[in-house]
């Protein structure tokens, strides 16, 4: 059943699973620091539904440049 598949394979996912989530932290600690205010607090504690779905679309977007670039 894993006969076809090779060691650098697995090896190229993993490197290449970690620099994408390197690169969402990374994203995560701009935005985070660009905001005036903290978005942490704004989501859990003052129920903010409207940041929350911007910060997840923000998210989405990044994540499908991070793997555009990445197959590219």
């Amino acid at each position: 059943m894993f006969q076809g598949i090779l060691l650098y394979e697995v090896v190229s996912m993993l490197f290449y699973t970690g620099l994408g989530m390197g690169l969402m932290w990374i994203c995560w600690k701009v935005v985070d620091l660009v905001t005036p205010f903290p978005i942490i607090k704004e989501i859990e504690e003052d129920q903010n539904v409207a940041l929350a779905i911007l910060i997840a679309s923000i998210f989405i977007a990044m994540a499908i440049i991070i793997a555009a670039v990445i197959l590219s």
